[in-house]
């Protein structure tokens, strides 16, 4: 291990840096036809998840899996946050993705651009209250835009192993929506964390699991969805583990 891990950090710290360069060709290459076109903006967007698929695999030896019947109609989308790298695999499965993201993304060179582009709604998650409501007006005024809206309901990344709430915003747009929900689990955080350069070999999942149908009250709906998250999460880790 301790001839293997140095080169693969190495591979790692290669990987993150050609990754920001991909985006940067990616981002500079699509930048007049997004702007006259958004269908273009997603376009790059999935460009992008792509070759970050690629180029992990053969840097980092780390393969990816989108598991389950991934969903084709406007949907909500509410999914377990361990890392970048289940944005990549979320938004590269979907047909047109757009995220409830935190504010200072958009200030974020080419990516903030392009989120807003693609129809991402920003939340300023210390107004509590106050970000709610913005939030659910800012879906609302952006529903003309078709697609699956992506929401993380404990509302930022959660290490492996780490219990933390999921909050109600979600719930408020299952029912301003009318749609139904996709709860989505993952185990990617064991091998691309949180924080840090070491990207470990393996196969980082992603998995869509049964829609939860609309017309369950917040209790119930919360209750089923963290139920679902959880259980589907701790068996792709478990299974990881084994």
């Amino acid at each position: 291990m301790r001839q293997i891990l140095p080169l693969q950090w190495l591979l790692s710290l290669i990987f993150i840096v050609q990754m920001y360069l991909a985006m940067l060709v990616i981002g500079v290459v699509f930048l007049i036809p997004a702007l006259l076109d958004r269908r273009h903006a997603h376009t790059a967007c999935r460009s992008f998840c792509a070759w970050v698929r690629l180029s992990l695999g053969a840097l980092c030896g780390l393969r990816t899996e989108v598991r389950g019947t991934v969903p084709q109609t406007e949907v909500l989308i509410a999914a377990k946050h361990q890392s970048f790298l289940d944005i990549i695999l979320i938004f590269g499965a979907v047909p047109r993705g757009k995220f409830i993201m935190k504010k200072e993304l958009v200030w974020a060179p080419i990516l903030g651009w392009y989120a807003m582009r693609i129809g991402c709604v920003p939340v300023d998650r210390g107004k509590r209250g106050a970000a709610i409501t913005r939030m659910m007006a800012d879906v609302k005024s952006g529903a003309s835009l078709p697609g699956q809206l992506i929401i993380y309901p404990q509302g930022t990344r959660v290490a492996p192993g780490v219990k933390a709430p999921y909050k109600v915003g979600t719930a408020l747009l299952y029912q301003q929506l009318g749609q139904d929900c996709v709860p989505v689990a993952t185990n990617v955080g064991l091998f691309w964390p949180k924080r840090g350069i070491l990207r470990r070999p393996g196969n980082a999942v992603v998995e869509f699991l049964p829609a939860i149908a609309h017309g369950l009250d917040n209790a119930a709906f919360m209750q089923r969805l963290e139920s679902a998250v959880e259980t589907a999460s701790d068996r792709l880790m478990a299974e990881t583990a084994r």
